[in-house]
């Protein structure tokens, strides 16, 4: 079956993302894939499984158009499949925008820009929320235009007592409007700063909402990762779900996940299975989740709209994510089960000494130390069929890899 087609992957991006995805397409089907960015990073760099095409303007539509159809005419083949994916919001925004002018081209496992633009919004993902039953901590919305005073955040004016979190409720939008002290995710420790952080966002000439949030207590450890794989017919066929023990910590990459164990959580599952089916959601769904031990409850922060950055932990644990979307898209049978990952294995993409350090939580860490004991340990970059015979690509590695004990011992000092 797999060599019935020439599958060819087009990625857009450059980072961990997409080597993850790379790498699950080299290992289920031995493809080079074509990844497409505005400039190369480490995470891809010297990579012999990806053929990285620079260019600079590609975030724009005309250059991406004409960047897509022009690779199209070059690979041109009546049994050639090329699978479009984007390896962050903004280009699976993009390459949702444009499926209409694509279809006929390339395989594009995702939803109508309709739909994208609906649950690319924080605020609009939390009224859906609420008609499905799925919890999500307390929230107030800031619309542009209504930032108010700063006794309009008073703790007894929001609900939740500081300190709490604030957070740009659309970051596609949000991005593109850079600013000196940019941030992810701010945590604000009074009213006076939570009043600085929101001016300073909308003064950037960000227009869409901004979300207050009561901080649910717990460190990284009570994360949760959970991803889904919808077919072209709106059906779930593959969850897997992780449990966070380490996320990174700077200021850019607050929350990106660092460390995961795979957990096995059927009725946790099937919410988020509901919800996904009733809103005719097709392609790979990524959800921020964390434990509330005020009150035993899970609660859900947003949803990506792709596969998240993370996504090497799903492979890691069986369920190849390249498979899913040739087995779906090119060769229509995956049948009609859904299949809910009950696999354990651990995940890093970051030196494990870190995560032995920076991880507060006992039991998970003898935990992940017991999987590396039983061979079911993994990590992203550390790809033998990568590096065997490149050490340009061990160094950019290694560097990279490196790096990161300055990271965390920079963002980290006060951090349990």
């Amino acid at each position: 079956m797999k060599d019935t087609y020439k599958i060819i992957p087009v990625l857009i991006g450059a980072d961990l993302n997409c080597y993850n995805v790379a790498r699950a397409f080299h290992e289920e089907y031995g493809v080079v894939s074509e990844a497409f960015g505005r400039y190369e990073i480490s995470a891809t760099m010297g990579s012999r499984i990806i053929h990285f095409h620079c260019v600079p303007n590609l975030d724009t539509d005309e250059t991406f158009l004409s960047e897509m159809n022009a690779f199209a005419d070059a690979t041109k083949g009546e049994n050639v499949r090329r699978i479009l994916v984007g390896c962050t919001d903004d280009y699976a925004n993009l390459i949702a925008l444009h499926k209409d002018d694509l279809a006929d081209r390339y395989i594009i496992p995702y939803n109508d820009i309709a739909l994208m633009d609906e649950f690319q919004s924080k605020e609009r993902f939390y009224q859906c929320c609420d008609k499905h039953g799925i919890l999500y901590p307390k929230t107030v919305i800031v619309k542009c235009g209504q930032a108010g005073t700063e006794s309009d955040y008073y703790d007894t004016a929001l609900g939740f007592s500081y300190p709490i979190i604030v957070k740009p409720s659309n970051s596609v939008v949000y991005w593109k409007h850079p600013f000196d002290g940019m941030n992810k995710v701010y945590v604000s420790d009074s009213p006076a700063r939570t009043k600085e952080i929101i001016d300073t966002i909308f003064a950037s000439g960000y227009d869409d909402s901004i979300i207050l949030q009561d901080t649910i207590p717990g460190n990284d450890a009570g994360m949760y990762v959970l991803t889904a794989y919808c077919d072209k017919n709106a059906k779930v066929k593959m969850m897997c779900l992780g449990h966070v023990l380490l996320e990174e910590h700077t200021p850019k990459g607050r929350g990106n996940h660092a460390a995961i164990i795979t957990e096995y959580n059927p009725a946790l599952c099937e919410k988020f299975r509901a919800f996904l089916e009733d809103i005719r959601y097709v392609g790979y769904a990524n959800f921020d989740i964390k434990y509330d031990p005020r009150d035993n409850t899970h609660r859900a922060f947003e949803v990506n709209l792709r596969q998240g950055r993370s996504n090497f932990y799903v492979t890691s644990a069986g369920e190849n994510i390249a498979r899913y979307i040739v087995r779906d898209r090119v060769y229509d049978d995956l049948g009609e089960d859904c299949r809910i990952c009950d696999k354990e294995v651990l995940w890093t993409s970051i030196p494990r000494a870190i995560v032995w350090k920076y991880t507060h939580n006992d039991t998970l860490t003898d935990k992940a130390k017991a999987l590396v004991r039983a061979k079911a340990a993994h990590t992203s970059v550390w790809y033998k069929k990568d590096l065997s015979g490149n050490p340009k690509r061990f160094f950019y590695v290694a560097a990279a890899q490196y790096r990161h004990f300055g990271k965390y011992r920079t963002y980290c000092k006060d951090y349990k």
